[in-house]
């Protein structure tokens, strides 16, 4: 295969460097990697071949323009590898996965670099730099320093012997968890049995079915965290019992996708790394170059917040047991898979709302055109524009040009809203195509939910979660489109992991916001509003239940950093044991309340980009409950406000420490007390 022949060595001719995805086939992938890799070694060799000192100009703005087809190669690839990923593509992956590491500690590593780097960083005081370029130098220096680039030869040999392992293991990790959520979609004989569903949703169910060759029958696709949304939903006990046990099966079965060996596997190669760097442990390592600046602020954080935790869900678990000993003819003890279907029957008796009955208002299409685009428009005055005539890299993938107020072209934006088997589970967005001023590349960026694809001709209804999750990916699209800045390093939401929440978590405030809620909020057959009265009582809820949705996410991300204090030393652990050890440690360990994500199916840190970070949402959060006040104290839903937040925060991307954009923006730190209020923790 020539050059000549493979699209991916070529610039994208179609508009804002879309790929063409329609001429890329799984074959070139590799072959585009493999010149990629060496064109980008050559690009670093002719930078530490330069004879004269190292300038801001010959090493690090050289060092952002090296690498650019490396960037749209991979960019291209892991975008497929993510959303559909098929048997050829996840083989390729595989493949790739161990010569990624190597390339990367090639050039992290790489010690006549280094060298280069550091004289630049030791002269920066001397050097005529603007603020992006001076942070840049910074960047560089201390994310070389974290990798191992002052390590010795032999230390660098064993460094990139971990990294290669840990990459192909992360990948196998992936694979596992798809390949057992897919086999583990629980099947029903009759429509019986999923009584409480609402018609679009059994006509999703008979839908996936029939795909699977299962005509007549009905099955119900499990998302990546540990409940299911249709537990809030099912009359039969023993269908809610049964998807509730599959999904918590995943990855813990002694079948070929069993992914305890591989966490174990990855957990003890993580701690070999951080000792080898320096570290006490792997989440020592990580946090060291957050915002965070080390584990134990997490842990002082995480156990704050646990103890009135749990003390709320305890509280919410007697409601739910005094409602299920008035009204059930034979009363039982409340179990994990009850706790949605009667939280619902205790929201309603409180509040007198049904969040399942608000679907019909929550008709997808709408809620995309006249919720989360009209927010931005309102905000930041951009506008979409669906565009028919550009594919992306599935048919179910949508494609929108997005232009500023002064018609300006912004950028492009992919959604891609149905579940499918090829695509891994959870919400996400990535970039397509990085913006940067170095480079002349505008952003093309991809949001990617699964939501269950309904029976043909029925409306997509979401789920009030489900529209949440569409506003709060929406958040990082936005992030991703607004950075504007010179070099790729700091380009869209490549920013602080535990910072990166905080802008699509602000972006949750506007689903309930009465000028956004009233333009999108209405009845999908009738076109009637949503009853005001429902709206108030809707807000009125929004601390219920608190107790058990901020003991399960606390519980994983405790998990998460329990794993990552595990010592090199420590030897090999029975996954459940240490669970349980973990969350009874934090006073989480109540069987009702299990963690959002148990270790085997916890793919945010064992194959995602989460490790010893998981922690980043509640950190976030903190800087967004105080975002939200701002807004309410200044106006809300103004181009005012929003062009604020736009300039002094989405919009310097990663080019500026992230806690000194918040204060450029708040004009302060943040106040934790929004927070405690919100999750319903400060009394």
């Amino acid at each position: 295969m020539t050059d000549a022949t493979n699209p991916l060595l070529q610039p994208s001719v179609l508009p804002y460097g879309l790929p063409d995805y329609s001429a890329i086939r799984p074959e070139h992938y590799l072959p585009a990697f493999r010149a990629a890799f060496e064109e980008h070694l050559r690009e670093i060799d002719r930078i530490t071949m330069v004879r004269s000192m190292p300038t801001f100009e010959n090493t690090i703005e050289a060092l952002e323009r090296a690498g650019e087809l490396l960037d749209r190669v991979a960019h291209v690839f892991y975008t497929v590898s993510s959303a559909d990923a098929t048997e050829e593509i996840q083989e390729i992956d595989a493949e790739l996965a161990p010569l990624m590491a190597a390339h990367q500690d090639a050039i992290i590593l790489n010690s006549q670099l280094y060298w280069r780097v550091q004289q630049v960083h030791a002269q920066l005081d001397t050097r005529e730099l603007d603020a992006e370029q001076r942070y840049l130098v910074e960047r560089h220096h201390r994310e070389m320093t974290h990798a191992g680039a002052a390590l010795d030869d032999a230390a660098k040999a064993r460094l990139t012997g971990l990294n290669q392992q840990l990459s192909t293991l992360s990948n196998v990790f992936e694979r596992n968890l798809l390949a057992d959520t897919n086999d583990l979609a629980v099947v029903f004989d009759s429509a019986a049995e999923l009584d409480g569903l609402t018609a679009g949703e059994l006509s999703s169910a008979a839908r996936a079915a029939e795909e699977r060759g299962l005509p007549g029958r009905f099955l119900v696709s499990l998302p990546l965290f540990t409940g299911h949304p249709y537990l809030a939903q099912l009359r039969d006990r023993s269908s809610r019992q049964r998807i509730l046990e599959a999904s918590q099966a995943r990855g813990a079965r002694d079948n070929e996708h069993d992914n305890r060996p591989v966490l174990s596997e990855i957990v003890g190669l993580r701690a070999e790394r951080a000792a080898l760097l320096g570290y006490d442990s792997h989440a020592a390592y990580v946090t060291a170059d957050e915002t965070a600046g080390d584990p134990l602020a997490v842990e002082q954080m995480l156990r704050e917040l646990a103890a009135p935790a749990a003390r709320n869900a305890r509280a919410e678990q007697a409601a739910l047991q005094s409602i299920v000993d008035e009204t059930e003819a034979e009363p039982f003890t409340v179990e994990a898979h009850d706790w949605a279907y009667f939280t619902e029957r205790v929201r309603t008796a409180r509040f007198d709302i049904d969040t399942g009955a608000l679907r019909p208002w929550f008709e997808a299409e709408r809620v995309l055109q006249e919720g989360v685009f009209y927010a931005a428009t309102q905000l930041y005055g951009v506008r979409f524009t669906e565009r028919g005539d550009l594919a992306a890299y599935h048919p179910g993938a949508r494609v929108f040009e997005v232009h500023n107020e002064d018609d300006s072209p912004l950028g492009l934006y992919v959604l891609d809203l149905y579940t499918r088997d090829s695509k891994r589970g959870g919400a996400w967005m990535n970039p397509i195509v990085s913006q940067s001023r170095l480079r002349g590349t505008p952003a093309v960026v991809v949001n990617n939910l699964n939501v269950p694809l309904p029976g043909d001709g029925e409306p997509t209804l979401l789920t009030l979660d489900e529209v949440t999750t569409l506003f709060h990916e929406f958040g990082h699209a936005l992030h991703g489109l607004f950075a504007t800045v010179t070099y790729p390093h700091f380009a869209g939401t490549n920013v602080f992991r535990d910072f990166v929440e905080f802008p699509s978590q602000v972006n949750e405030m506007w689903i309930l916001w009465p000028e956004v809620l009233d333009n999108y909020a209405k009845h999908y057959e009738t076109g009637e509003p949503l009853d005001p009265a429902i709206v108030d009582r809707l807000r009125a809820t929004e601390t219920f239940n608190q107790g058990h949705a901020t003991s399960e996410y606390l519980a994983a991300a405790w998990l998460d950093q329990a794993w990552h204090r595990v010592g090199p030393s420590d030897g090999a652990v029975d996954v459940a044991s240490f669970e349980a050890t973990a969350l009874a440690d934090i006073g989480l360990d109540n069987p009702v309340v299990p963690t959002r994500y148990s270790s085997t199916y916890f793919a945010h840190v064992f194959s995602g980009g989460y490790s010893a970070g998981y922690y980043s949402y509640i950190w976030s959060e903190v800087l967004d409950a105080d975002t939200v006040e701002w807004f309410r104290s200044n106006g809300g839903l103004t181009r005012e406000n929003g062009d604020r937040f736009r300039q002094r925060l989405l919009g310097v991307g990663g080019s500026m420490d992230p806690l000194a954009a918040y204060r450029d923006f708040r004009g302060r730190d943040a106040d934790i007390s929004p927070l405690l209020k919100r999750r319903g923790l400060d009394a």
